[in-house]
């Protein structure tokens, strides 16, 4: 990720403490019956153990636009930037930022 990119702390399963997770541009979606899951993953820069930060939780698909749905899909890089220096998204998400 770039440099611009607001610096994301979280306590590691993987470390056992708390650590820097850098933002890795990839999104996680589920499928559950009617409703989806999008996650944006970030990973320990130490152990690149894995913590996905949620972007929507048990929704419709059709609550999500096309366009946006397909960025998700296709794990477009500004997309993920921007909710990755989006404070509103970190804080939702319980992560310490910088």
């Amino acid at each position: 990720m770039r440099n611009n990119q607001v610096k994301v702390y979280h306590k590691c399963a993987g470390c056992k403490k708390k650590s820097e997770f850098i933002n890795s541009g990839k999104f996680r979606i589920n499928a559950n019956g009617n409703c989806i899951d999008v996650w944006l993953i970030y990973r320990c820069k130490k152990c690149k153990h894995t913590w996905n930060l949620t972007i929507y939780e048990r929704i419709r698909p059709s609550r999500i636009t096309p366009e946006e749905y397909e960025l998700f899909m296709e794990n477009d890089f500004e997309l993920a930037l921007k909710y990755g220096n989006n404070i509103e998204f970190l804080k939702k998400n319980n992560a310490e930022f910088r």
